[in-house]
């Protein structure tokens, strides 16, 4: 294992210095004043084995500095809001939402050094990823990695910026997401970033 990543180590000092400003110029450019972000996605989950073991659907919207709302649609509709004190996760098929402090793995996502710039070098080692199914790579792992959610990303930049996330967790399993449809700096309806769990659910978690 160690030998593997000495080798990686040294291939990553060989790739051109164009290749890596190509790759993070791309997000520059993404990152440069935005605010907020909504979108579309499409993801699939794959065992450490590469076996699929899931494909959802549904719609991401981000606001700086620390709010995000994350709601899969299809097959099973689930959502998940940071409010930028909690996170609030809501699955109206077992009708119960779970509550917990937004901590430090959130803050840390891979996205939310698209709104706030300032925490790509701070939280993550960067590297290019070089290109692959015509986008630009970059890899991202994460400084603090007791405190990470995940052991590495790579997020994929086309003509219109971010356009696939690859994320490993600390099992191996890797989420691929695919995004569309980005609208920079929309104007969120009211109550986008905030929840209240519904009459009648159970919520896990401490609420205050």
């Amino acid at each position: 294992m160690k030998r593997i990543a000495l080798l990686a180590a040294a291939a990553a000092l060989t790739i051109p210095l164009a290749a890596w400003a190509s790759a993070r110029d791309d997000l520059n450019a993404f990152a440069r004043g935005l605010k907020g972000l909504d979108g579309q996605f499409a993801q699939k989950v794959f065992d450490a084995n590469g076996k699929l073991k899931e494909t959802t659907s549904g719609r991401v919207a981000l606001s700086a500095p620390r709010l995000f709302r994350w709601e899969y649609k299809q097959p099973h509709p689930q959502l998940i809001v940071a409010d930028g004190k909690k996170v609030w996760v809501y699955d109206p098929d077992l009708q119960q939402v779970t509550v917990r402090p937004q901590g430090v793995e959130e803050q840390n996502s891979p996205l939310a050094a698209l709104i706030d710039p300032s925490k790509l070098d701070r939280d993550f080692r960067v590297a290019d990823a070089g290109d692959a199914d015509g986008l630009e790579w970059l890899l991202l792992s994460p400084k603090n990695e007791e405190q990470a959610s995940f052991q590495s990303a790579k997020l994929g930049f086309g003509q219109g910026g971010l356009a696939k996330m690859q994320i490993v967790d600390a099992l191996g399993q890797r989420t691929e997401i695919a995004f569309s449809g980005w609208k920079r700096n929309p104007s969120f309806a009211a109550g986008t970033f905030a929840y209240k769990p519904p009459q009648g659910v159970d919520v896990i978690g401490e609420e205050r």
